[in-house]
């Protein structure tokens, strides 16, 4: 799908819908499900940012237009039947009108959380800190002022604080400096200018093939 131009298996509804799942493509979660007609969806395709047609207000709407929470386009695809699209985005913001990340923010089952989804929460939050001009507004903005140098023997001391906890068999205390030494680390990328996409990506690059 591509140029804006519609593939003629495209399977909207009998009242002109088709459910749109749209999915985090740093972290995977789901974000919303909406509804799309055929003007929203080559909207979304040619603008690269998500459009969707409003049921209760009978009308085209684009995410983000008033709160700024826009969501940019990196792929559309089409499932199976044909009759649902997935929508992978880079989040602006938060997805859901009530101020959560994702408008899956109710839980009916007791599951673990997201490993993945948790660190780019956390690199999303170090980088939202590093953003103030106060260096005195946050512990994390404090440590980006004193420069490259501190954060790197930061990240040094942590390290060590977690090889000492496992040398010492203490599994709640590796647990607990590994996450010190994974915020510190949030914060080196964040000094060097590294994304956490791109250590995802250089991980992904060394997995060997099934």
């Amino acid at each position: 799908m591509s140029g804006g131009a519609l593939p003629d298996d495209v399977r909207f509804g009998p009242d002109g819908l088709i459910p749109a799942i749209v999915q985090d493509a740093t972290d995977g979660r789901v974000l919303t499900l909406a509804w799309m007609n055929r003007e929203s969806l080559e909207m979304t395709i040619a603008r690269r940012e998500t459009w969707f047609w409003s049921r209760s207000r009978q009308e085209l709407w684009h995410k983000g237009a008033t709160s700024g929470n826009t969501q940019k386009v990196r792929s559309v695809s089409l499932d199976c039947d044909g009759d649902a699209v997935l929508v992978t985005v880079d989040q602006t913001g938060v997805a859901c009108h009530t101020g959560a990340a994702t408008c899956f923010h109710r839980p009916l089952t007791e599951d673990a959380p997201e490993p993945y989804a948790a660190l780019t929460d956390l690199t999303r939050t170090v980088t939202a800190r590093a953003a103030d001009a106060d260096p005195d507004s946050s512990y994390t903005a404090r440590l980006l002022a004193k420069g490259i140098d501190t954060v790197c023997k930061k990240v040094g001391e942590e390290a060590t604080e977690v090889v000492i906890a496992a040398k010492g068999r203490e599994h709640g205390q590796v647990v607990y400096e590994s996450a010190d030494l994974l915020y510190h680390l949030a914060v080196l990328w964040t000094a060097a200018g590294v994304s956490l996409e791109e250590v995802a990506a250089e991980l992904a690059s060394r997995r060997a093939p099934a």
